[in-house]
């Protein structure tokens, strides 16, 4: 819900919505992350739930119906902006893990050096 309501509220401030997906998808995957942690389960049951709402399946299928209708022009113009939404979620599910990564190991050498 949160990653809805940040990219809901970044696209109402005329945020371009590739970017607020990039950033719903970061903040989807950061909390999946601390939930997957928190409850001992796997990060793809809370990261899934968390994504679907920014998944662009009206816009590919106005893609897909312009196509169908010979309207190339459109339909090539809808598809290449589906395939970067796609691309900004999968972009911001990896960041938010390399991140995590990131974090983990300088934590880790933060307690070796302590000991």
């Amino acid at each position: 819900m949160l990653g809805w309501i940040l990219y809901f509220a970044l696209v109402e401030n005329e945020i371009n919505s590739i970017i607020a997906t990039l950033a719903a998808a970061f903040i989807v995957a950061v909390i999946s992350q601390y939930f997957a942690k928190r409850y001992k389960t796997p990060i793809t049951i809370f990261n899934v739930s968390g994504i679907i709402p920014l998944v662009p399946g009206g816009l590919s299928y106005d893609a897909m119906k312009h196509f169908v209708g010979n309207d190339f022009y459109v339909a090539v113009q809808l598809a290449a902006k589906v395939f970067m939404l796609a691309g900004a979620i999968a972009m911001g599910l990896i960041f938010a893990e390399v991140m995590n990564q990131l974090v983990t190991k300088y934590n880790r050498r933060k307690l070796r050096l302590r000991s």
